[in-house]
């Protein structure tokens, strides 16, 4: 693939899509955005198969991004996942369908490293060759498996497309730690003692450079783990933040006062490492920011600047 191509960006209003239409249009691409809102370019809802459809019909694109989320906040309950999977399946068919219906030759899909699983992986640091999408312990947690299960299924089996998947860690970074800032200046975020358990993190600019990277040198039906080098614990990437931006630091509490917030206690949970070696030597893309820490640091030093 090369530079200089028309890419159909679906989610391009979002925090992760804004980024990924600057770190593409930086690389020589042409980029129209897909949504629900009015800024698209091309206005639809990727629920809405036949109003999709309808959208791109007569339109023609190289490549076709898939950033789009349902989520508005950060996810505290299994339920406020049930949006964001119904898009992850019923959205990437739509999406599949209306990428061939314009000529487009590549599909780059977001993936997140939880579809390796929930729970305590231990110290072994995953690799695209781990199972991804084991079923779930639970009912909850298999429907939020499945769906990334499914919207990776979706994109290496799509006829006449060469599908790409990226397992993004947790997004941090401008326009994703706002929220978190907000929590931690009115003192409305607790958090518990790690005890060790650690997950991937990515800045969203970095996070954006390799859908750029996908875009030009992704492998046709391969997933890269997306991740920096310095997995951290959930509670210390918090008190990290606090820590940069100055604000209190959030108050410690056992992890089980957590459970009422279910999804947030299940991912607080999880010990999980993975390795972005194969995206380091494939796309040729490694993290500008190789710790959360220096991710945050750049982040209030644009702010001050």
């Amino acid at each position: 693939m090369t530079t200089n191509q028309s890419i159909l960006l679906a989610g391009a209003s979002g925090v992760l899509g804004r980024h990924i239409a600057h770190a593409l249009t930086e690389t020589g691409h042409k980029v129209t955005g897909l949504g629900r809102g009015p800024a698209n370019g091309i206005q639809a809802d990727l629920m809405d198969r036949d109003a999709l459809l309808r959208a791109v019909e007569g339109q023609h694109f190289d490549a076709v991004v898939h950033a789009a989320t349902a989520l508005r906040k950060p996810p505290m309950r299994h339920r406020d996942m049930h949006a964001t999977n119904a898009l992850r399946i019923d959205g990437t068919a739509h999406l599949v369908e209306a990428a061939r219906a314009t000529g487009a030759r590549r599909f780059i899909a977001e993936s997140m490293v939880f579809g390796y699983g929930y729970g305590d992986h231990g110290t072994r640091t995953l690799t695209e060759d781990d199972t991804f999408g084991p079923r779930g312990t639970t009912t909850e947690l298999e429907r939020h498996i499945a769906a990334m299960r499914v919207k990776e299924q979706l994109t290496f089996e799509a006829e006449d497309l060469d599908g790409i998947a990226l397992r993004f860690g947790l997004f941090y970074g401008p326009g994703g730690t706002d929220a978190l800032l907000a929590l931690l200046r009115k003192r409305q975020l607790p958090v518990p003692d790690d005890h060790g358990r650690v997950l991937p993190w990515i800045e969203l600019t970095d996070a954006a450079r390799a859908v750029a990277a996908a875009v030009e040198h992704g492998r046709p039906g391969q997933a890269y783990n997306i991740a920096d080098s310095t997995p951290l614990g959930f509670g210390s990437h918090v008190r990290a933040a606090a820590e940069q931006f100055g604000l209190p630091k959030p108050m410690t509490v056992p992890l089980w006062l957590m459970r009422p917030m279910s999804y947030a206690h299940t991912m607080m949970s999880t010990t999980l490492r993975v390795s972005s070696a194969k995206a380091e030597r494939e796309l040729g893309w490694t993290p500008a920011y190789p710790a959360a820490r220096d991710g945050l640091a750049a982040m209030r030093a644009s702010l001050r600047g």
